[in-house]
């Protein structure tokens, strides 16, 4: 019965998966809506808003993938050593915010590694 709780090791790659499919479905394409990815990075500029609409669904589906298979594998070395069933959630759980945290950094990283992180004004750019 406890074995049914190893589901919550789940729930980060699932949220991951989905917010992936709903940027790629309803990419965001306002800034000034303050919705899709939007941190201060993406907000330099339309280009750069532009460009991490673009590239985060897919470094987030990456990231969900890779997830999904680490908590599996977590779970179930943990239960090959008897772990308590709390620690192997708290265990899952870190390392599934983890991986979310890791999504925010890669996709900025990637932001500033293509287009720069200084501020373009739209007379300058064309």
């Amino acid at each position: 019965m406890q074995y049914s709780l190893l589901i919550l090791n789940l729930i980060c790659p699932v949220v991951l998966f989905m917010v992936a499919h709903i940027m790629k479905k309803y990419p965001a394409t306002d800034m000034a809506k303050q919705n899709g990815y939007n941190t201060p990075t993406s907000r330099l500029s339309q280009r750069h808003w532009d460009y991490a609409q673009q590239i985060a669904p897919e470094i987030y589906v990456s990231l969900a993938k890779s997830l999904l298979i680490t908590e599996v594998l977590v779970s179930a070395g943990c239960l090959l050593f008897q772990m308590d069933m709390t620690k192997i959630i708290t265990i899952g759980t870190c390392i599934g915010f983890g991986f979310v945290f890791m999504g925010f950094y890669l996709t900025d990283e990637k932001v500033k590694e293509t287009m720069g992180d200084a501020v373009v004004s739209e007379e300058e750019s064309v």
